[in-house]
Formats: C-alpha cells, sequence, structure tokens
C-alpha cells in the first residue's frame, strides 16, 4: 500500500516519545504559573493528575494494541462512536496538540535568551522549521533524534532531584524551620484550587495520547504500546512530583508565583557546589533539550491526525500522502504552518488551559469507546492488552474529566464547544457525502435491535491481518503438523469433504457427520472465505484441544455446485483449506485465519502450488517468512557434516527446530534420534536472528556455488 507507514519503532522509542513530550513546560514553566490556584500544593497536584489520568491511559493502551493506527485518538472515536465524532475528536486534538507543541517550542526561544540576544518568537520559528525536517526524514530518524534529548534530560533531572532532596533533608534546623515555612499554608486556595491546579497541569501528561497517534509505525504494539506508555507515566509523575516538590522547598513563594524559569532558579540554588550561575546554565540546557524533544514529538504526532483523516476522506486525500522516506508529506508540512501561526498570535497560560479542557474532553470518549468495542462484541476487536477493571475504570475515568473540566472555567469550555461546533460544520457540510462508514457502536445497537455496519468488522480483520500473530499462536506448529493432500484426478466438494470429516473426527469426539454437516450448512459467509482458485473453511468446536489444519490440492478444478447452487463462483476452484480451533480460543482462531488469509492472497499463489509435488514445498510455502530455512544436505557443502548423525547431535541454534525433513519424496516430523541422511531436506523455523545465521552459514555457499 503507497499510503501504508512504516513499523521502525521499538519499546524504547515508545517510552522516548512519551516522556519526551512530557518534560517541557510541564516541568520548566507551568509550576510556577500553577502555584497562583494552590500555592505549595502544586506538588501533590501534579502527583494526583498523574494517578487520575490513569482510566484514560489503560483505554488509550487497550484500543491502540487492538487499533494500531496513525491518527491515535481520531481513529479511535471514529471506528468507536462514528465518523462525526471521529471529525470532532479528531480536529480538536490536534489543535490541542499544536497547541501545546506550539507553547514548547516558544520554551526554546525564552531559554534561549538566556544565553543570545535573539527575539523568542524568531528562534522558535527557526527551531520548528529544524524539526519538520528531521520529521520530513523518517520517523526512525525523528525517535533516534528525541532518544538523545531524553537520554540527556533525565540524566540532568535525576542529579537535580538526587542533590536537592539531599540538600532539603540533611540541613541544620533553622534552615529545616525556614524550608517548612515555604510549605504554610500548604493549600492557598483550599481544594476547590488543588482541583483546578489538577485539571491545568493535566496538559503535562498529555505526552501519553501521542504514543497512540504513531500506534501504526511500532513494532509489537501488543507489548511495547501498554509497557512504554506505564513506564512513562511511572518515570513523568516521580520526576514531576519530587522535582516540584524541590522547587517549592527552595524558592521563596511569592516569587515562586511568578516564576517563568522555576526549575533554573531552583537550580541556582541547589547547585551551589558548582560555579557561579553554573546551575542555571545546566538546568537552561536540560529545558531547551526538553522543549525540543516535545516539539520535535508534538510534530511527529500531531501531523499524523490529518493523515490519518485524510486517508478516511474526513480531510482533502492529498493530506495522507505518504513521501519516499515513508512519512506523511503534506501533513507535516501543514502542521508546521499552523504551529508557526500558533507561535505568532497566541499566549501561554490560556493556551494550558485551552488543551487541557479539550483534552479531558477526549478522554471521556476514549473511556466510553472501550466500553462501546466490548459491548459491541466484534471478534475482531481483538486487544493485546485489557483495560484492568473494566468498565468500572472507564466509568471513573469519565467523572474524573467531567469534575476537571468544570473546575477549569467557562473560557476553555466554550473554546472546546467552538471546536465541536467547527467539527459538525466540517463533517456536514464537506465529509458526510465521502464517508459511508459507521461506528461499532452501531454494532452495540445490532444486540439492541438496531442496523450495523458489517464493513467495520472487514476493516478490523484487515488490521489483524497487519498485526500477525500473537507470541504463543500455534500457526507454525499447525501447518507443520497439517495433513496435506495432493490430487491428480477430477474430483468433487462433497468426496472432499468427507476425506476431511473422516480426518478431523479422530481429533474430535464429534461423528464424522456431525463435522460434515456444520461444513456444509453453514452459510458461506459465516465459515467459507472465497479467494480466487481458493476455499477457506474455518470453525470452532467444543471438543477440539488444539488447532488443526488440513489442505487439498486439486491439479484438476474441484465440482463445487453442491456447496454454491445460487452462486458462481469467479474462478475454478483448485486449493481447499479446512482450519478448526477450539471455541474456547476464538480470538486466536481469528489471528490464525488472518495469517492464513495474509498467505493465500499473495500473488500468483495458486500456480505456484500447483506446480509444487511435495508435502514438504506446500508447507514450506504457508511457513515462508523471515523465521524459516530450507536446508538440503548435499555432499560438498558445509551442510555435509550433518550426514550420518543423530539430529540431537547437530549443534544448531537453542531457538531453531528442525520442523520437517523431506526424504525420498515423503514428508515427516523428525525426533531427536532421526539419523540425517544425503540428500534430506530440513525445514528449520526459530527466531530471526539465528534463522539468519543458519542462511549465511549453510546456504551461502550454494548461492555463492550456482552464480560461478
Amino acid at each position: 500500500m503507497r499510503n501504508k507507514l512504516k513499523k521502525d519503532l521499538g519499546l524504547f522509542d515508545v517510552f522516548a516519545i512519551s516522556t519526551g513530550a512530557m518534560f517541557s513546560s510541564g516541568f520548566f514553566l507551568l509550576p510556577g504559573i500553577a502555584a497562583h490556584y494552590t500555592g505549595p500544593s502544586v506538588f501533590l497536584a501534579y502527583l494526583i493528575a498523574g494517578i487520575l489520568i490513569l482510566p484514560a491511559m489503560f483505554s488509550i493502551a487497550e484500543i491502540s494494541t487492538a487499533l494500531p493506527r496513525s491518527g491515535g485518538a481520531y481513529f479511535f472515536l471514529d471506528r468507536s462512536l462514528g465518523p462525526v465524532m471521529g471529525t470532532i475528536g479528531g480536529l480538536g486534538t490536534y489543535f490541542a496538540l499544536m497547541l501545546k507543541t506550539a507553547f514548547a517550542i516558544i520554551g526554546i526561544g525564552a531559554y534561549a535568551a538566556i544565553f543570545w540576544d535573539i527575539p523568542t518568537k524568531t528562534v522558535a520559528i527557526i527551531a520548528t522549521l529544524f524539526f519538520m525536517v528531521l520529521n520530513l526524514v523518517g520517523a526512525k530518524k525523528t525517535s533516534a533524534f528525541q532518544k538523545v534529548f531524553v537520554i540527556f534530560l533525565l540524566g540532568i533531572l535525576i542529579v537535580f532531584i538526587a542533590d536537592g532532596l539531599f540538600s532539603i533533608f540533611s540541613v541544620e534546623s533553622i534552615r529545616k524551620q525556614a524550608i517548612e515555612s515555604q510549605f504554610t499554608p500548604f493549600f492557598s486556595n483550599g481544594m476547590s484550587g488543588l482541583f483546578t491546579t489538577v485539571g491545568f497541569v493535566f496538559v503535562s501528561y498529555l505526552g501519553l495520547t501521542q504514543i497512540a497517534s504513531v500506534a501504526e509505525e511500532i513494532k509489537n504494539p501488543e507489548r511495547n504500546i501498554p509497557l512504554g506508555m506505564i513506564l512513562s507515566l511511572v518515570v513523568t509523575g516521580l520526576i514531576y512530583g519530587l522535582g516540584v516538590f524541590i522547587m517549592v522547598a527552595v524558592i521563596e513563594p511569592t516569587s515562586f508565583a511568578n516564576e517563568m524559569a522555576p526549575a533554573a532558579t531552583a537550580a541556582k540554588e541547589i547547585f551551589k557546589w558548582l560555579p557561579e550561575n553554573a546551575g542555571v546554565w545546566l538546568m537552561s540546557i536540560a529545558a531547551l533539550a526538553a522543549f525540543a524533544s516535545t516539539g520535535n514529538a508534538g510534530l511527529l504526532s500531531a501531523s499524523r491526525y490529518p493523515f490519518a483523516m485524510g486517508r478516511d476522506k474526513l480531510f482533502p486525500a492529498v493530506l495522507s500522502k505518504i513521501g519516499k522516506k515513508g512519512t506523511p508529506i503534506v501533513a507535516i508540512l501543514l502542521t508546521t504552518a499552523l504551529i508557526i501561526l500558533f507561535i505568532l498570535i497566541l499566549s501561554e497560560e490560556g493556551i494550558v488551559k485551552l488543551a487541557s479542557t479539550f483534552q479531558l474532553l477526549i478522554f471521556i470518549f476514549i473511556n466510553f469507546s472501550v466500553i462501546v468495542f466490548r459491548k459491541s462484541k466484534i471478534e475482531s476487536y481483538d486487544p493485546g492488552y485489557l483495560s484492568p477493571l473494566y468498565p468500572y475504570m472507564q466509568i471513573i475515568g469519565i467523572i474524573i474529566s467531567v469534575i476537571l473540566i468544570i473546575y477549569l472555567g467557562w473560557m476553555p469550555v466554550l473554546f472546546t464547544t467552538g471546536v465541536v461546533v467547527m467539527g459538525l460544520l466540517w463533517y456536514h457540510f464537506y465529509s458526510r457525502g465521502k464517508v459511508k462508514r459507521e461506528g461499532a457502536i452501531y454494532h452495540w445497537f445490532a444486540l439492541l435491535g438496531k442496523h450495523q455496519y458489517d464493513e467495520l468488522e472487514n476493516e478490523l480483520m484487515t488490521i489483524l491481518k497487519e498485526k500477525g500473530l500473537r507470541e504463543g499462536d500455534p500457526f507454525d506448529e499447525t501447518v507443520i503438523k497439517s495433513k496435506i493432500k495432493i490430487l491428480k484426478a477430477e474430483t468433487d466438494f462433497e468426496e472432499i469433504l468427507n476425506k476431511v470429516s473422516v480426518n478431523f473426527s479422530t481429533k474430535l469426539e464429534s461423528f464424522k457427520e456431525d463435522i460434515t454437516q456444520k461444513f456444509t450448512h453453514s452459510l458461506p459467509e459465516e465459515s467459507v472465505i472465497t479467494l480466487p482458485g481458493v476455499l477457506i473453511f474455518h470453525d470452532k468446536f467444543k471438543s477440539i484441544a488444539h488447532p488443526s489444519m488440513q489442505v487439498v490440492v486439486s491439479q484438476s478444478a474441484i465440482n463445487c455446485t453442491t456447496l454454491f447452487r445460487d452462486n458462481e463462483l469467479k474462478t475454478p476452484i483448485h486449493i481447499c483449506v479446512f482450519l478448526i480451533n477450539s471455541d474456547e480460543n476464538p480470538k486466536q482462531q481469528l489471528r490464525m485465519l488472518s495469517r492464513l488469509l495474509d498467505i493465500l492472497e499473495r500473488e500468483h499463489l495458486v500456480k505456484a502450488i500447483l506446480k509444487m509435488n511435495s508435502h514438504r514445498e506446500i508447507k514450506e510455502y504457508l511457513l515462508q517468512n523471515e523465521r524459516f530455512v530450507s536446508i538440503k544436505l548435499l555432499k560438498g557443502t558445509p551442510q555435509e557434516a550433518m550426514i550420518g548423525r543423530q539430529l540431537k547431535e547437530i549443534q544448531l541454534p537453542k531457538d531453531v527446530l528442525v520442523a520437517l525433513i523431506e526424504r525420498n519424496n515423503k514428508t515427516f516430523t523428525p525426533n531427536g534420534s532421526t539419523i540425517l541422511m544425503a540428500d534430506d531436506v530440513l525445514t528449520i523455523i526459530g527466531e530471526i536472528k539465528s534463522i539468519s545465521k543458519l542462511y549465511r552459514e549453510y546456504m551461502i555457499y550454494e548461492i555463492e556455488k550456482l552464480d560461478t
């Protein structure tokens, strides 16, 4: 696909993007401004905000592992609540991210003024253009730059916190009394002020949502997304809480409330063992790194919103254009232009409130989306991570967001309402006629007697195929143990089904007639998938312990008139595949079926398989990927050393398995005592690195020999 993004990002990339996006304004600018609302208890507000964001984080992690797609909150809301809510959520989150990014980049200009006499906004615009270039060359390079920022930043902040805590708790009693006075009164505006501050600093944790917007580019999303988000939240929450606590302890209260660079001022008090002003310089450099990381990650994630919405026809299609580097060029250019516009015309405090308010509204929708997806009973909704304490976690998250929005005041609410109205108008006048889909909520309605949108299941099935198998899914084992039947003479489907049913009945407690009846009486759309030249039968049984598969290949076209009495097949059928699994594991059946479909949809598949004369060749074709290699034991080659030895005597990497051996045109599964013979063909599966090593060790020789 032309508009499919590369999966380049690993666990540390996830951690770096999320953490880097959170350490900027939240630590280096906001503490002083936030202290206006609650006083010394501002550090507590940061800790509470980190706890209160947990429901939204768990919900984002669940949906992201089920739907790892660019666009984050927009894509979730569109596929759960429908394109109207997707438009509103996407547009609002896009603006919220850009506003926060613009704020962070302005911080670069503000801190750069400590070193150079350059206008703040001029520096900010130059920085924005620099991040644009980084994003245009690819997410992996962007993330590599991000990791350098985060490592440098965390190093300085850890030293700052360790030194600060030591200074606070190891000073003489007179100094301790002075520090204690810094925290009196603890709540300057009561609990109301505290809750207002919690809502105000909520924007400090928005980096967690940026992970969802680049989910499509994350490798192994089912592990890396939730783990990366949890690690990022724990590290960020601790540094926020402890760091702001130190600022409150060492900066005079009235000065702190008006301090736009509280971290640098605190560093001046903490790092007294360094040369004069060295602490300020060090913290200022850390601030620049933090603002740069947030600006970089913010542009990266924000640009994925118009890209995803353009791909779904809610925005002009040109926004979904992918460049040669695998990045959404037009979306990045548009996002850059808007951020520069915000830098030129907007201020700071209002931006934070507006971004926090709309993000809290999005969290309400996302928590509700998890409930909708679960209630819709869509089988292909298959998250690799499930939110704990469902649905109570989601309900609590919704209530928390509503309360915090109320405390933030009317102006942010009016802005949010304006964006909602803008989204409704845009959808009505531009997108409505271009979009035909509906969300998972229609499937929930279907359970209550209303209609549903079937295409959503097809899309989720496509996503399931792209995600691939989950660790522990026995697809390779099922292929290896599958029964292959190659037919030369003409045959019809009833004869094939009879033989397949006999074979399956030996694995099941059901009678052969029951199996036959289940396959023949199921509607095609329920248990039969048709591809050019291929029929795939899939079903679930109570009495089966492990997945099982049979493949029938016929050189002549199979007569399928008994199965498709009223429908004509577009192409002659030559291959029938039967896959069964336990009804206790429907999600695994779907993942294995998705992997099977991915293989059977290969171009020229039927021609390729019809040319094969052995069971091994067919099984290898079904196994074919980077975890597989086939080695023939030939004399005069490096593998000659294996000939005449037992399999258990062969020194192979620990994480590989000799799955099949073909000998004299017959295929069997070996054991440790199997003696290898000349001309045996070994099918080996295992981990990618080990398979690559075996390929280099045994196959490169053969290739070079053929070339000469």
